[in-house]
């Protein structure tokens, strides 16, 4: 993951090691035959009305098998927070998120974006 995914690149382990540790969700996807992980995602949430999914990642070698969509529909859709006000940032996958009602912001929202770094695109 820290070798593909484009907003892993920066982070050290001691870094998802906190991130993961500070979630309010994370689910994974598993090889049943081998075990291996091959898909995760996970959100932050207030617990009560609002969630951000943060880092959904499927392993190059697994794409294409429905393994992205049934991550994000466990984590948005059969899990705690179905019926939470949702958002993300992604430079990808937009088809996949708008199967699951993701759209363009109104003008009601308004973002901070983190500072311009040269190790950073997340």
């Amino acid at each position: 993951m820290t070798e593909e995914a484009y907003w892993e690149q920066w982070r050290s382990r001691e870094l998802v090691e906190a991130q993961l540790a500070a979630s309010w969700r994370v689910v994974g996807v598993y090889e049943r035959a081998s075990g291996r992980m091959v898909g995760f995602a996970r959100a932050l949430s207030d617990g009560v009305a609002i969630a951000y999914l943060a880092d959904v990642y499927v392993e190059a070698d697994t794409r294409g098998r429905g393994l992205g969509a049934a991550l994000v529909r466990a984590m948005i859709d059969d899990g705690p927070g179905a019926s939470f006000r949702w958002m993300l940032h992604t430079k990808d996958a937009h088809g996949l998120y708008r199967k699951f009602g993701f759209v363009e912001p109104t003008g009601r929202f308004l973002e901070r974006p983190r500072p311009e770094s040269p190790t950073s695109e997340a």
